[in-house]
């Protein structure tokens, strides 16, 4: 059964019985469509007394008094209270109305009007089944509270939890604030693919499938970076795109193997044009979801008002004994003293683990981070006066890393320089962060035979990209911090799960 409770069983079988006995009388437990004309909230929020209306949804709670019945239905909008007389319907209708059970699903036709209590209430002429519930709802409607539960059958969390049911709606409300502030700046968006011959564009160990007519292996996308940046070369001078991206690695409440991103890209701009137009992308969304540049996250009070915070990245290393010169003992020292274990791993690897090293420490305000190594950004570019050095930044909210941007690298030679330092082990590690969100709890070793140079990137690269500016947005973070989530999966529909055994 689909959660523990001692009478499930009784009660499902109850209700397969009723199900029979409306077969039996020539009732259809399944009907088709109901002329449901507006959301219940738009019916109560514009009462008009007598009004004529047919409205649909779920039965969540009944109270019979003798020939009169008062009941509760409630659609995603909310919920609107009906009454249902015996001489009004008629005897067979009103005995019907009775069998019913919370969850059932029905519609609805009758007339407006308010009770005593200024109740806006249904007056039923007529009423249809519309789907039969064989199961009852969880906890008798007073919400849903088993976490896993919650997650594995969210459409139980939806019945029963209306807050839930907001987050999802907001969280619909953020990308489309998200997709008009785009769009405002003249931003087009596109769809790349999501399987990739080579798993390249970001760190991280991807998914692998076989594509059984090619008889080749596809990796699903790390990043969309790479096709992206191709559109910069074939003259689209402003693209992004927001889909998914999958990481075959450790789940935290900051990260799921499969997750949104937001990408985009601006030619003729840079890493100081992104930094500006992600504060103008977050203040957007948080004026559309909170009402304000004041929200809080966890108990944590945040300040969204621009300009944000900067620290440098490169300085902070510098403070711990560390810069882009230091040799391998030397990183393996500073590491060491840190408490991580450095034994058996190589240069990239070290450098990729000076990234923990760093803390960002005010939550109470966005911040950047800038300044971040050539050899942790692979496909960023340098600083003109410093070549250890890029133009990079990435975003803390919360103490989440939430954004990442840089200057894209648009030298080819320089870039495959990079590349092949990467499959010497010299560089930044299996295929560099890319713009995606932080390293993954307990993620695997890189496995160096997948890491190939993308020979089509390179090769686009030859045919001239404009300088630019390119922007990752870790979408789930930002809902998390501007719904105020505890965890990543507070935000996604239906999060991974370890599958349950039969």
């Amino acid at each position: 059964m689909a959660y523990n409770d001692p009478d499930l069983n009784e009660q499902a079988r109850t209700r397969r019985d009723k199900l029979h006995a409306l077969e039996r009388q020539g009732i259809v437990p399944y009907g088709a469509a109901f002329p449901k004309a507006e959301p219940i909230q738009t019916l109560v929020a514009g009462f008009t007394e007598g009004k004529s209306v047919s409205t649909a949804g779920r039965l969540c709670a009944k109270r019979t008094m003798g020939k009169l019945n008062f009941a509760d239905l409630r659609d995603a909008s909310g919920k609107i209270q009906m009454c249902v007389k015996k001489d009004r319907v008629g005897d067979e209708a009103f005995t019907l109305f009775g069998e019913l059970d919370l969850g059932d699903i029905i519609g609805v036709t009758g007339a407006l009007f308010r009770t005593k209590t200024d109740e806006v209430t249904v007056q039923v002429d007529r009423f249809t089944i519309l789907a039969k519930a064989l199961r009852p709802m969880p906890e008798k409607w007073h919400g849903l509270k088993d976490v896993e539960i919650r997650y594995r059958q969210r459409y139980l969390d939806l019945i029963a939890n209306e807050p839930v049911r907001k987050v999802f709606f907001q969280r619909s409300q953020l990308l489309a604030s998200l997709r008009r502030t785009l769009e405002r700046r003249g931003f087009l968006e596109v769809e790349t693919p999501m399987m990739h011959p080579i798993a390249g564009g970001a760190a991280g160990e991807p998914f692998v499938t076989h594509h059984n007519a090619l008889d080749a292996d596809f990796y699903l996308r790390l990043a969309p970076e790479l096709y992206l940046k191709k559109l910069l070369v074939g003259g689209l001078e402003r693209v992004y795109e927001i889909n998914r991206c999958f990481r075959n690695e450790g789940l935290s409440t900051q990260h799921n193997p499969e997750f949104t991103m937001l990408e985009a890209y601006a030619a003729y701009q840079d890493c100081a044009f992104m930094m500006d137009f992600v504060q103008e992308l977050i203040c957007d969304a948080a004026k559309t979801l909170v009402g304000s540049l004041q929200c809080e996250y966890q108990g944590q009070p945040i300040d969204l008002t621009p300009p944000w915070e900067r620290v440098s990245f490169a300085k902070a290393m510098e403070e711990m004994g560390l810069t882009p010169q230091s040799s391998l003992e030397e990183m393996q020292t500073v590491l060491q003293r840190k408490g991580m274990q450095v034994k058996e791993l190589n240069r990239s690897q070290l450098v990729r683990l000076t990234e923990q090293l760093f803390s960002p420490k005010t939550k109470s305000k966005p911040l950047f981070v800038v300044d971040y190594w050539t050899e942790l950004s692979p496909l960023a570019k340098s600083k003109p006066d410093n070549p250890l050095i890029t133009e990079r930044f990435e975003l803390y909210i919360g103490g989440m890393e939430v954004a990442n941007a840089y200057s894209e690298l648009n030298d080819p030679i320089e870039q495959r320089r990079r590349f092949e330092a990467q499959l010497e082990g010299q560089g930044a590690g299996d295929g560099g962060r890319g713009k995606t969100s932080s390293p993954t709890p307990h993620a695997p070793r890189p496995t160096p035979q997948r890491r190939v140079i993308d020979e089509d990137f390179v090769t686009a690269l030859e045919y001239g990209m404009p300088p630019a500016g390119g922007l990752g947005v870790g979408v789930d973070r930002l809902a998390m911090i501007l719904l105020n989530q505890p965890s990543i999966k507070d935000v996604i529909l239906f999060p991974l799960l370890k599958p349950e055994i039969s």
